[in-house]
């Protein structure tokens, strides 16, 4: 049986997403996520590294790592076998999610309509992620998607930044929040993980408020 994604962040109401040029950077990167108090991250599929980051920080052991931008079957496949213990992906894909469900993981499809939220919940997907939350309209088209599907459970990502965080967090449908400017390829490589956990330290702090 297929966990929820609620059990597999434990808690957790902040979803680093994470585009890492490089497997070098995996261990000072989950390092300092880990100091900072993040508790799971998201790795995108978006680097040919992609599949070797998400083995090194899952073996880590100090976050859960899921992965994400997950867009076929076959990578669904592979980030679970390199230790993703959830998936993520920018829309909603059917055999994607059947994938998910074979091999006993989480998934959360994007959405950014009620007709891709209907498609969810029809298959059985009551987390989604709102994306791209901001450029879609922010907690105003979260609030309107929310009314009338009280099922739903969100993890808006998309154009978040750290000054918009509590807003989100606010309402009762959302189960977490992606921010990508926790850890930017930027900060990855100048090599600033001091800084990356810093911004995990006060966006943890933020979410807990």
């Amino acid at each position: 049986m297929t966990t929820g994604l609620a059990a597999v962040l434990a808690g957790s109401r902040l979803l680093p997403v994470l585009t890492v040029p490089s497997v070098a950077s995996a261990g000072p990167l989950a390092d300092a996520l880990a100091a900072g108090g993040a508790r799971c991250a998201e790795v995108t599929f978006r680097t040919p590294d992609a599949e070797q980051v998400v083995k090194a920080m899952a073996a880590h052991g100090g976050l859960t790592v899921g992965a994400g931008t997950v867009l076929t079957a076959e990578q669904a496949e592979r980030a679970v076998a390199a230790g993703a213990r959830f998936l993520v992906s920018p829309g909603f894909d059917e055999e994607v999610i059947d994938k998910a469900r074979e091999l006993g993981v989480p998934v959360a499809p994007g959405v950014a309509t009620a007709t891709e939220l209907m498609r969810a919940l029809k298959a059985g997907v009551e987390t989604v992620k709102l994306f791209p939350a901001e450029p879609l309209g922010g907690t105003g088209m979260l609030r309107a998607l929310a009314a009338p599907f009280p099922q739903a459970r969100f993890v808006p990502t998309g154009g978040i930044g750290p000054g918009r965080l509590a807003a989100y967090l606010g309402h009762p449908s959302v189960l977490a929040v992606g921010g990508s400017w926790i850890a930017t390829p930027g900060h990855l490589e100048r090599g600033e993980y001091d800084e990356i956990r810093r911004l995990t330290a006060e966006a943890v702090e933020r979410a807990a408020a």
